[in-house]
């Protein structure tokens, strides 16, 4: 018995495919963020229960659902929670990358503009959010395809500049506001990355930096309840 699935060569890209995923990804901006937006303020609006437990992945959950329920359904893509990168998967055992949220592209699903999100517990606490930018986005190991991705912060406690200016001096970037959302904590920065040897990824990157505050939760110990 066959089927019609396509079983294409991870590591191999013809030139069409990455002019697709670079076309797509122009500008995230405007609509991306924009369903963030909409997804975190419609959670805000029904204020589900959230897991403390498990805080990050369980307001993740909660948040992709009310991403696609702010889409018309006409958009090219669609989102997903926890997708697997496998192009830049190392050889088995390991496991493929997972994002804690994508946008995949219809038109071929390889292509996905990823968003990872960490808990920050004070304004100070950026550490692990550093590291996924570092090691992950400007490596390529997350985002190969794309020239841009994102990063969320669920803040617990203080504000979501003092958040801004910790990312910046971590990064030792700029962190630019977001002319297309004004007034809201969302920022860019811009950088180079390390693209592997032999790989056509995109060297230029930005990285959009969302702060979504949820002052009223608070982590809670495994085997507390």
């Amino acid at each position: 018995m066959t089927n019609n699935l396509n079983a294409p060569t991870y590591g191999h890209v013809d030139p069409a495919f990455v002019a697709l995923a670079r076309t797509w990804m122009q500008n995230p901006a405007h609509q991306l963020v924009g369903l963030l937006w909409q997804a975190y303020e419609a959670m805000n609006r029904s204020a589900p229960t959230v897991d403390g437990r498990d805080l990050e992945r369980s307001i993740t959950q909660l948040l992709v659902p009310r991403i696609s329920d702010a889409m018309t359904g006409d958009e090219p893509f669609y989102p997903i929670h926890g997708p697997f990168e496998r192009e830049t998967m190392k050889a088995q055992p390991a496991q493929p990358p997972e994002y804690d949220i994508a946008f995949v592209l219809r038109a071929d699903e390889r292509i996905m503009w990823p968003i990872e999100a960490k808990v920050l517990e004070t304004p100070k606490a950026v550490a692990a959010y550093i590291k996924d930018v570092r090691d992950e986005f400007l490596t390529c190991r997350y985002a190969p395809f794309s020239n841009s991705g994102a990063m969320i912060g669920y803040l617990l406690s203080g504000t979501e500049d003092a958040a801004f200016d910790k990312i910046a001096e971590k990064l030792s970037c700029v962190l630019e506001p977001l002319v297309e959302h004004p007034g809201r904590p969302n920022r860019r920065s811009q950088h180079i990355r390390a693209v592997p040897t032999g790989k056509s990824y995109p060297v230029e990157f930005g990285c959009y930096h969302i702060i979504f505050a949820y002052r009223d939760l608070k982590r809670i110990p495994v085997g507390m309840s």
